[in-house]
């Protein structure tokens, strides 16, 4: 319980400090690279306060500074705080509207670029999509969890189809990713925090230029095995390969 209450209050602080720098810098900061520095000490803080250590194997993989869309199983809070404290690429969160409107927190998100998905498909959706496309093709990469949200016994779920429409009107990689540790931290609907670790495993970039929309399920089939197969391994007893 004490852990808990610290880790908390190093969340609420680290989070109300860190987004008033990003307000404070991004006059100066119109790319977003100083904010996302900043989102990389504020995760690495939640991970210190939390006990927590993560590995991550398969950077090789990434062999150019992208764009790309990263794709990740969603087992709980802490994978956000591992792949932003982890991934040594500058990347924007694809995330649900509502946190954007999160007093603070929702004005630092989107100062440092992260993009707001509402996730009712409306019209809406479809322009915010267009948008996020256009900035992709640009350079920008961004991580997606396809599930949606986190899953309640850390087993795969279904993927949904949004952030697949978003790979192929963009054209760039999607690369899969397969996250496991981080339910046992802090799985959904728990508050309380254990120290604990958590394994990252990169998988090989999907071109997706050959696929169209009516080519999506396929490509969501294909990603999904390709993640499924690494969470096998990565949550496998004593599996330390390629990490470090």
């Amino acid at each position: 319980m004490i852990r808990t209450l610290f880790v908390w209050c190093s969340i609420v602080v680290a989070t109300i400090v860190l987004s008033l720098l990003a307000l404070i810098l991004y006059p100066f900061d119109r790319s977003g690279r100083r904010g996302h520095a900043l989102a990389r000490v504020w995760a690495k803080t939640i991970l210190w306060a939390s006990g927590v250590k993560v590995e991550i194997g398969g950077l090789d993989r990434l062999e150019r500074k992208g764009p790309y869309i990263f794709m990740s199983n969603h087992q709980g809070a802490y994978d956000i705080f591992a792949l932003a404290s982890a991934l040594p690429i500058h990347f924007k969160w694809l995330a649900k509207k509502e946190l954007f409107a999160i007093p603070i927190l929702g004005q630092g998100m989107r100062l440092a670029g992260y993009i707001p998905i509402d996730r009712e498909g409306t019209r809406e959706t479809v322009k915010e999509m267009n948008e996020a496309a256009a900035k992709i093709r640009d350079g920008m990469s961004v991580v997606i969890f396809p599930e949606g949200s986190r899953s309640e016994n850390g087993s795969l779920q279904p993927f949904k189809k949004g952030g697949f429409s978003l790979a192929i009107k963009s054209g760039v990689p999607i690369v899969p990713i397969a996250i496991h540790g981080s339910r046992e931290i802090m799985p959904k609907g728990r508050w309380t925090v254990r120290p604990g670790r958590i394994r990252i495993q990169i998988g090989d970039p999907v071109e997706t230029g050959l696929y169209t929309i009516k080519d999506r399920r396929g490509l969501m089939d294909r990603v999904s095995q390709v993640i499924s197969k690494q969470f096998e391994t990565v949550s496998s007893p004593g599996s330390n390969e390629g990490h470090g």
